[in-house]
């Protein structure tokens, strides 16, 4: 049988009774997780981080002298993922948008830790089996148009030639080897419109063309590179969707 990774891990949280409780459960119910070391301030964490190659940080949002965001600015080249853990849920927002991989609201639900271990390490194993590969889709590129609404009528796309659509607010712009078109539509109406093919969404700003994916970047969040050269973010909640297409 395979044997399963170990994700190298620490807790960064300010109360020592909340790190008992985490540790534990982590003991207990994720055998995939190898705690290498805890810190109880944002410093503490800092000086943990820089000298483990790490591959998950449970991280507490508020903590004395700053939050789990000043923390994550701190390491701008971040290759590992992060779980928030946090009793205010006004931070889920901020949680995604700052590549947090999941999400624990406190106290702690034992299943969704669960999930939330096993979320990383199928993002781990599949980063881990595409590195220094060329990338592959899956999927075909399927023949298709598409119609984009103009102020004087619509203009007709053949799908293959999208490379990437990108949001601007309540307007998308459709980006082509050459050119691109802006349109007054919503990024999630083209993420609808699209779905019968081959994109994924891979950020609340980016709906990419996979067949157009050259490379695959670990590090802050991930990003991937496509044919024109394009570097884009992907958010550490969409990882897992796009890799299923390699």
């Amino acid at each position: 049988m395979e044997e399963r990774m170990k994700l190298k891990t620490i807790l960064v949280e300010d109360e020592a009774n909340s790190r008992e409780i985490l540790r534990n459960y982590l003991v207990k119910y994720c055998p995939d997780v190898h705690l290498v070391g805890e810190a109880a301030s944002i410093q503490e964490g800092l000086d943990l981080i820089k000298k483990n190659k790490l591959d998950l940080v449970f991280l507490d949002v508020e903590m004395p002298y700053g939050n789990a965001f000043d923390l994550l600015d701190k390491v701008p080249d971040r290759a590992f993922e992060t779980v928030f853990v946090t009793a205010y849920n006004q931070y889920a927002i901020d949680a995604l948008n700052n590549h947090a991989a999941y999400y624990l609201m406190k106290p702690i639900n034992i299943d969704e830790l669960v999930k939330a271990v096993e979320y990383v390490v199928e993002i781990r194993q599949k980063e881990d089996a595409l590195e220094d590969r060329v990338l592959q889709p899956k999927l075909r590129s399927v023949e298709g148009k598409i119609t984009l609404p103009q102020q004087d009528g619509f203009q007709v796309l053949n799908v293959k030639d999208i490379l990437y659509c990108k949001a601007d607010d309540n307007y998308t712009e459709i980006h082509l080897a050459n050119k691109k078109i802006l349109v007054s539509k919503t990024l999630k109406y083209f993420e609808d419109a699209l779905t019968s093919f081959a994109f994924a969404r891979i950020h609340k700003s980016y709906l990419v063309n996979v067949n157009e994916v050259v490379k695959y970047r670990k590090g802050k969040g991930g990003s991937v590179v496509i044919s024109s050269g394009k570097e884009l973010l992907v958010s550490a909640s969409k990882k897992k969707e796009l890799l299923a297409y390699f």
